[in-house]
């Protein structure tokens, strides 16, 4: 196989992937204005459902556009020898593979971020504006960015450095160490991203004292779970959205409420979304996702070392001189494909896990208020109750609402 050949692949592949993606997202549209249910008439009235399909079909447009001026974009990249360029810049500050690499990287995603930061702030203040979710001031949308090259830089280009180290010392035995370093890291992350991490954009306080409180609290004792760490956080800070999820294990347990649930939602109904998320730690959900995490990154990581040493990348690319940072990009776009596929197989574990949540919550508190609290977070974030199969097989992670509600009143 040449270079050139191999161009092709690369070319091929973002092409079909853009083109799978935009059939999806039509036949997906197309269902906009499907008549609800009988299950779901309740969820909106006329003028809120009317609300909500101008809200799928200008994201459907906004969408449309965006990923059409990222493929552009990515092909002109690849006619003008962008990644040469770039690869030419870096080596002109040092000789040293680790520092080219960052600053390669660096590059990429600084240049990418800046590219791309109209089209997030159209989303965020124009159409999340116009329909009344956007509460993100400009000063925080700015901090957020800020902050979030920080951490790029300083965890994403501490690991990238560390494997490259691994690489020049190891050779392909390389994949061994940074398998070992990434699961460090993602055991770390899960069991601390709410103490370290959340704390850098959001303000989390302990639930205070009170009736929801001790709602909580008995529900938790009657089925065993210990938790004396129920957190709020100033998710309206960013949005009208509502959330809630569990993180951590053991002492750093804890189940974290967005002030906007505890707004929407009544009590019963807030204790059902937390029965639900107890049952993800009961059914042992969390453990069954990081071990599959880890183990598809050390899949990833070991056909990583197989080919990353293989000129025919870096050259593909249109860079001659052969190195790690090139071949790494040149892997990620045709193991594409293959993270497709674990992809999909993930996203059906994961609705299978809310399936069996839903049924946690269902037998050890209610089931009418766990749908209750669905219906009301899907008319306030207008979500699409009409979803075409296809599209909720290839994207979603939790089952469509009516299937949810109809497993839940069975």
């Amino acid at each position: 196989m040449t270079s050139q050949t191999l161009l092709y692949i690369i070319i091929g592949i973002i092409i079909v992937n853009f083109i799978i993606d935009k059939i999806l997202d039509t036949l997906n549209a197309k269902h906009y204005n499907d008549a609800l249910p009988p299950e779901l008439q309740d969820v909106y009235d006329d003028e809120e459902y009317k609300k909500s399909q101008l809200y799928k079909a200008t994201n459907h447009k906004f969408s449309n556009f965006t990923s059409l001026f990222s493929l552009v974009l990515t092909l002109g990249f690849f006619y003008f020898d962008g990644f040469e360029f770039v690869d030419n810049i870096a080596r002109s500050y040092s000789d040293n593979n680790i520092v080219i690499a960052l600053i390669f990287f660096g590059i990429i995603m600084l240049a990418s971020d800046i590219i791309t930061t109209p089209f997030a702030y159209y989303k965020t203040f124009v159409i999340e504006e116009k329909f009344g979710f956007n509460k993100t001031t400009v000063k925080t949308f700015i901090l957020d960015k800020i902050k979030g090259w920080l951490m790029l830089a300083i965890i994403g280009g501490g690991i990238l450095a560390l494997i490259i180290w691994f690489y020049e010392f190891t050779g392909n035995a390389f994949w061994l160490y940074a398998w070992a370093l990434v699961t460090v890291f993602t055991v770390f992350m899960n069991m601390f991203y709410s103490r370290l991490i959340v704390p850098l954009f959001n303000k989390q306080t302990p639930l205070e004292e009170g009736e929801l409180r001790n709602k909580i609290s008995a529900y938790a004792k009657s089925v065993g779970f210990k938790l004396n760490k129920i957190f709020v956080i100033d998710g309206s800070k960013r949005s009208t959205k509502a959330n809630a999820y569990f993180s951590g294990f053991g002492s750093e347990k804890r189940v974290t409420l967005y002030d906007t649930l505890i707004k929407d939602l009544d009590d019963e109904e807030i204790v059902a979304v937390l029965a639900h998320e107890v049952g993800h730690y009961k059914r042992k959900h969390i453990i069954f996702n990081l071990i599959a995490s880890i183990a598809l990154t050390g899949l990833t990581l070991y056909l990583l070392s197989i080919f990353v040493s293989n000129p025919l990348l870096s050259n593909a690319l249109g860079v001659e001189i052969p190195s790690f940072h090139i071949g790494l990009i040149a892997f990620g776009m045709l193991y594409s494909p293959i993270s497709e596929i674990t992809g999909l197989i993930m996203n059906y574990m994961s609705r299978k896990f809310e399936y069996q949540a839903d049924n946690y919550a269902k037998l050890t508190y209610t089931g009418e208020h766990l749908i209750t609290s669905l219906k009301k977070l899907s008319k306030n974030s207008l979500s699409n109750l009409t979803p075409h199969k296809a599209y909720v097989f290839m994207h979603y992670s939790h089952p469509t609402l009516l299937q949810r509600i109809k497993n839940l009143s069975s």
